[in-house]
């Protein structure tokens, strides 16, 4: 029955606690477990009860076999890649992807002896650099892109991948699991940042992946080796967040449309990026594979780095930090926060400009927004 349930009642479905009959999951505040009854726990970097309700959860949600959680979205993304990779493993990844795990991929992997290849930007050039390969182990891919905001075509690339005999990993944090479920897209794993979207209130530091049972389960093995464990504070956070995941997805979904038709139309504004604008490069990539656009717009201001930063110091409403996807619309400049890690010259070749900004739209109402907006874009002469 459960399989069955749409995504409001997934995000606030919850086991009931069979000892006390709580209807909501305890945090498990505990380092171990005692014999026999805890022989299932044991230690709680191993297993904890919140940390594995909120595992189940997030596969219910994703509509995956196995859910596994992690200390951080670096996290589940580090131990499902050493999972899948050793010294002389091919992988493919695409250029424009948030700065820290590109710098995993071409710096930490490659520096290991992982065969690195970074196509560029969009399906097709994902696609032609996959084909040129004799053999690839595992494809790397944001769902929608960070900070340019392209939607990857997943079911193709998925297609293709198995085709030369690897795996597809998808990193969903954009799009969330309410927008796009990338395991029924023919993904193998998907991966999400827990701290955006689905806990959705900027209060926590977690990750979380889902896939078939046989691979999790080792993946599983090694987030107990490596250390990458979410701890069960952070665990009751996220499920408490999830349940009003579907509610706030909707509204987000909104505004951001609205938001980016705004700026748009602005005069001080030079290109907006965004998946559900019909200027947007993958618009019909994005109307098939995606249930709503999302919440992150992207927009160039008319100027410099600092106009941009000046805009962004002059919001009210809208909060100047490095994170997105709460309630809360926070606002970010990637060339010297999000992407700070890349060079010039590498933020040049993905397309970040020095006036680029990086808006998540959150669940205010669209009119302060829109105005909010309004007046520090006109601090601009």
């Amino acid at each position: 029955m459960v399989s069955e349930l749409n995504d409001s009642t997934k995000s606030v479905d919850e086991r009931i606690d069979e000892k006390t009959g709580a209807v909501t999951t305890p945090i498990y505040q505990t380092v171990a477990f005692e014999f026999p009854e805890g022989e299932k726990y044991r230690y709680s970097r191993e297993a904890n009860p919140t940390v594995c309700e909120l595992s189940r959860k997030i596969a219910q949600i994703e509509e995956a076999e196995m859910g596994v959680s992690f200390s951080s979205g670096m996290g589940a993304i580090s131990t499902t890649m050493f999972h899948y990779v050793s010294p002389g493993k091919t992988i493919v990844i695409h250029k424009d992807m948030f700065g820290r795990s590109f710098r995993f991929f071409n710096d930490f992997l490659k520096g290991w002896g992982v065969n690195v290849k970074v196509s560029n930007i969009g399906t097709a050039s994902l696609l032609d650099e996959i084909n040129s390969l004799p053999r690839v182990d595992v494809v790397f891919i944001e769902s929608i892109t960070n900070p340019l905001l392209r939607v990857l075509d997943v079911e193709e690339i998925s297609k293709v991948t198995k085709e030369k005999g690897g795996s597809l990993i998808v990193d969903n944090t954009f799009a969330s699991p309410i927008n796009m479920k990338p395991i029924k897209l023919n993904a193998d794993i998907v991966i999400e940042s827990g701290s955006k979207f689905i806990s959705g209130h900027n209060d926590v530091i977690a990750g979380l992946a889902a896939g078939p049972r046989d691979v999790m389960v080792k993946i599983d093995l090694m987030r107990r080796t490596m250390g990458t464990s979410m701890d069960p504070h952070t665990a009751y956070l996220t499920i408490r967040g999830m349940k009003t995941l579907k509610i706030r997805m909707d509204v987000i979904n909104r505004n951001a449309l609205a938001v980016a038709e705004f700026l748009e139309d602005h005069p001080k504004v030079s290109k907006v990026y965004y998946p559900g604008l019909k200027s947007h490069e993958d618009f019909r990539i994005a109307s098939r594979i995606l249930k709503g656009f999302g919440g992150v717009v992207s927009f160039d201001v008319k100027g410099s780095a600092e106009d941009a930063l000046k805009v962004m110091k002059s919001l009210k409403v809208i909060i100047a930090a490095q994170t997105l996807g709460g309630v809360n619309s926070i606002i970010s400049h990637p060339p010297s926060m999000s992407h700070r890690t890349l060079s010039p010259e590498e933020r040049k070749a993905i397309g970040i400009n020095d006036s680029l900004l990086r808006l998540s739209v959150g669940i205010e109402d669209q009119e302060d927004l829109i105005s909010d907006l309004d007046s520090a874009l006109k601090v601009l002469s």
